[in-house]
């Protein structure tokens, strides 16, 4: 009889001990993301008001003024900054069961950002991105994808496919991720092997998204074998 109350005493303790290293773990996470939608927010207010001179956009001078080009930037600068918080509205479980207007509302924001004005301006930039060919289909496919996935993850919710629906809502966002994760590879890529910049535009461009879609695959592995 002791010695099952010892190890009750013992199982207790432990699953205690998994559940404040889980908030822990969860609270970092939710601190980083949020000092790199900070930084992302940062680069975006770089160009309020209009301005075609200025970071980014000083090595693009030489497409600056090709027909929609500067259309389909400021359109992406200014509305992708707002998937990043709306897109992680929807993983939180607590807003899911106790504020399902809300996981509602900015779902809708999410998909119709995403859909509608990010995902489209991000193609028509890809198309042009710095690198060559080899960046430019990266960008192309990224944006393909990431609009693609939504969309899926849209249609799959109004049928009331709710499983294919979060799947695919999770492939999203791992791709909306690639506006952290790219920057960071960029970062330590220099910081390690100071390439040459073209050099660097290449990688990253697929180095940005492709480990992501494979992280979010595991995921939804997981994911499927918890629920079996």
């Amino acid at each position: 009889m002791q010695q099952a109350v010892q190890n009750g005493f013992y199982s207790t303790g432990k699953d205690n001990f998994r559940v404040s290293v889980y908030k822990v773990f969860y609270a970092l996470l939710i601190i980083i993301y949020a000092f790199f939608v900070y930084l992302l927010l940062k680069i975006s207010l770089q160009y309020i008001p209009y301005n075609t001179d200025v970071a980014f956009l000083r090595i693009k001078q030489d497409v600056i003024n090709i027909p929609l080009y500067k259309l389909a930037f400021f359109t992406h600068v200014y509305t992708a900054v707002l998937v990043l918080p709306a897109g992680f509205t929807q993983f939180s479980v607590y807003i899911r069961r106790k504020l399902p207007q809300l996981h509602r509302y900015t779902g809708w924001l999410y998909a119709a950002v995403v859909v509608m004005l990010a995902g489209p301006s991000g193609l028509y930039m890809g198309v042009y991105a710095n690198g060559g060919l080899i960046s430019q289909i990266s960008f192309v496919l990224l944006a393909s994808l990431w609009i693609g996935f939504t969309a899926i993850a849209i249609i799959k919710a109004i049928k009331g496919d709710y499983k294919a629906h979060r799947e695919f809502l999770i492939r999203s966002f791992a791709l909306t991720l690639s506006a952290i994760t790219l920057r960071a590879w960029k970062y330590l890529l220099v910081f390690l092997f100071e390439p040459r910049p073209m050099d660097v535009y290449q990688i990253v461009a697929w180095l940005g998204w492709i480990p992501n879609l494979i992280i979010a695959e595991m995921i939804i592995r997981k994911i499927i074998k918890l629920k079996k």
